[in-house]
């Protein structure tokens, strides 16, 4: 009994600083999954719109804001040569990123609320979403004139969404269900935007989604994808900030 009970404070010494790691490990990486997606998609398009003479034809000239105007997609943007050896790399390191970033989140799920109802679901599609990222980078640049083949691309980038919604959706939701253990080590202020912006990524998703197939709101779907991108990795800017530094449990 004895032994038992000077265990007990050792284990819970250890649980403390597993998750002490794993806080400061997301915020770490939730800075650097903001940062390299939107340095290596913008690159890209400052490329495409000031030195298009570089690339193949079909890429437009003029030059565009599609976060406004919706003048390019991003796939159109990052997939020819050179492009896409900026783009290609970037993701890769993303979708580790990402990967590490889901399975310390599982750490902080576990300690602050054991056996959560939803953390199975929270990983599995936070690191499935990961996956369909590396796919989408895979084949990215890859010609092949076959409907089904670019059905398939469209549907892998299109679930790769999907799955980051859900699972960013999931975990606001253990934020709330938690927040009284939490409160500490968090910024409240953050996480009210972040469920703010889930929420409006989550609504326009769904209301553009009956229009995916037409290409009569090409230029809407384009400036959709642009600001939706940018939510999506802004959600991890925010977890940055969220978290607080140096906190003690």
């Amino acid at each position: 009994k004895w032994a038992q009970k000077r265990e007990e404070p050792e284990k819970r010494i250890r649980r403390n600083n597993l998750v002490m790691s794993s806080i400061g490990k997301v915020r770490s990486i939730s800075v650097w999954i903001f940062i390299i997606p939107f340095i290596s998609v913008n690159t890209c398009l400052l490329i495409v719109t000031n030195f298009h003479q570089i690339l193949e034809p079909g890429i437009p000239i003029n030059p565009t804001f599609p976060y406004f105007d919706g003048g390019v997609s991003i796939s159109r943007t990052v997939r020819d040569f050179p492009l896409y050896l900026i783009f290609k790399p970037a993701m890769f390191i993303t979708s580790y990123l990402l990967i590490l970033y889901w399975l310390n989140t599982k750490n902080i799920i576990n300690h602050f609320h054991k056996n959560y109802i939803n953390e199975r679901k929270i990983v599995f599609f936070g690191i499935a979403s990961a996956v369909l990222l590396t796919l989408h980078s895979i084949f990215l640049g890859i010609k092949f004139d076959n409907d089904l083949y670019k059905l398939f691309r469209r549907v892998v980038m299109l679930s790769f969404i999907i799955f980051e919604l859900i699972a960013q959706a999931y975990l606001i939701k253990f934020f709330y269900e938690t927040r009284h253990k939490i409160n500490d080590h968090i910024n409240i202020n953050y996480l009210k935007i972040k469920r703010i912006l889930i929420t409006f990524l989550i609504i326009i998703s769904i209301i553009t989604l009956p229009f995916l197939p037409f290409d009569n709101f090409k230029f809407l779907k384009h400036a959709i994808e642009w600001n939706v991108f940018l939510g999506v990795i802004t959600f991890y800017l925010l977890t940055f900030l969220m978290w607080k530094k140096n906190t003690t449990l």
